[in-house]
């Protein structure tokens, strides 16, 4: 099967779309998989509009003569020597470098959402111990080296909110969300203890000072294990002296999203008032 002149993937080889990937990188010693495509290698999320763009997006550097090919995006881009990395085989901008060239096409709450992948991490005391991509002192870094990039001016307000600690775009939206309504922004990466000092619970998000922990559930926590799952949680939450607040979807979506309404009646029940205290 031919997927673009000169690359070539047996029929029944099984080869993913990785494969046909590399062969794009491997045709010359210059091509780089960028944009887009990179950020499909790394697993950013996209939002719905370019999360189903899979056209190759190939970039060389400036000087060098334009990618021209059936399903490729060209660019001619100018790369430090650290921008351009080899993961599993394929020739691919840095997660730090990915996510700038990302800022002259995604919205500003996209790309922190993008920020916050790329940055995540759980230490060992987690579940599930995560490292980072990359720190937030890079993604500051790489834009301080563009400063004349197209998205600089999206890419500098978006670095002021990125976090450590979310590992999600919808549980980047809902502290966007809450920032927004000026309500106090909750923390990551915090943890429940009981009274023995044993780590209990990690939700994804909290307010310590007033016990409130921050629940995203997605689409598979209708699954009927899920769903007990989550109950489960819910009492050991309110045995340790919080009160968990639930959000979904549909609490995420429209103008006036409904989570800022939850989590405000939570703040108040708890004792917050609009001057902080």
């Amino acid at each position: 099967m031919t997927v673009s002149r000169g690359v070539r993937v047996p029929v029944h080889s099984g080869a993913n779309r990785a494969a046909a990937l590399r062969a794009y990188t491997d045709l010359d010693d210059t091509s780089v998989l960028a944009s887009l495509s990179a950020a499909h290698v790394w697993g950013v999320p996209l939002p719905s509009g370019c999360g189903g763009d899979w056209r190759i997006h190939l970039a060389r550097r400036r000087g060098s003569s334009f990618p021209r090919r059936s399903n490729v995006v060209g660019h001619l881009l100018s790369f430090l020597p650290d921008e351009v990395v080899e993961y599993d085989g394929v020739r691919v901008t840095s997660p730090a470098r990915t996510w700038l060239d990302l800022a002259s096409g995604l919205a500003v709450q996209d790309l922190v959402a993008a920020g916050d992948y790329l940055a995540c991490s759980h230490g060992d005391g987690f579940p599930r111990p995560r490292a980072a991509l990359c720190s937030t002192d890079e993604l500051r870094d790489i834009i301080s080296r563009h400063r004349g990039m197209r998205g600089i001016k999206t890419a500098r307000e978006a670095i002021e909110l990125v976090r450590v600690g979310a590992d999600s775009a919808p549980e980047t939206h809902m502290r966007l969300a809450l920032i927004d309504a000026h309500l106090p922004e909750p923390v990551l990466n915090h943890v429940l203890i009981d009274q023995w000092g044993v780590p209990q619970l990690w939700p994804d998000a909290a307010y310590p000072q007033f016990g409130i922990a921050l629940q995203y559930d997605g689409g598979h926590h209708a699954e009927e294990e899920q769903y007990q799952r989550d109950i489960e949680r819910q009492d050991r939450t309110l045995a340790l002296g919080w009160l968990e607040v639930r959000v979904g979807k549909q609490h995420l979506e429209g103008d006036r999203p409904a989570v800022v309404r939850k989590v405000r009646e939570a703040l108040q029940s708890r004792g917050w008032t609009r001057d902080g205290r």
